[in-house]
């Protein structure tokens, strides 16, 4: 029952706390599971990440479940899915309870603009912390490299490169 207890006050935390969508939560997710819990390895970290992000489904909830089944089976993965979510759908009630008193105001949008470079090193520190986990040797970063021109210069379609980057570990590897 404690651990249940602890996997919901994580994520609750992990869903109050985080703006910019599941990305901008990494880093509070890795600090929970593997630092302040040791629920995880980071190798084990980066193999949920990687199910997250195949699996269809916005990439928070799908480590919340994946991370709750590996603590505690399915109560546990129904206990950090809810718990992850709920601080959204508390405050998305409040804000469309005020929206239209601050419809034009300009905090709002000044509140949005300050909050930007948040997002963005939350992301960047997510994708650190995971690349110093994932590159494990010459091939891996060259491979990364490779995978990253293709997506973003040459829009190679995101689920091809997971592919192509699945069959390229299990030749090489």
């Amino acid at each position: 029952m404690r651990t249940i207890v602890e996997l919901f006050i994580s994520f609750f935390k992990i869903g109050a706390f985080s703006f910019g969508g599941g990305y901008a939560m990494l880093p509070l997710i890795k600090e929970e599971v593997i630092e302040t819990h040791g629920w995880l390895t980071n190798a084990e970290f980066i193999d949920i990440l990687a199910i997250s992000e195949m699996t269809p489904g916005p990439i928070a909830i799908n480590s919340a479940t994946f991370l709750g089944y590996r603590v505690s089976g399915v109560v546990g993965s129904i206990v950090a899915t809810t718990a992850v979510s709920l601080p959204s759908f508390i405050v998305m009630g409040i804000i469309i309870h005020f929206l239209n008193k601050f419809e034009d105001s300009p905090y709002k949008d000044w509140f949005f603009i300050g909050i930007r470079p948040i997002v963005l090193g939350l992301i960047a520190s997510a994708a650190v912390s995971v690349a110093v986990d994932a590159f494990i040797d010459v091939k891996s970063v060259i491979m990364s490299i490779i995978i990253f021109y293709i997506v973003s210069f040459k829009n190679l379609n995101p689920i091809y490169a997971i592919i192509l980057a699945g069959i390229t570990g299990v030749i090489f590897y």
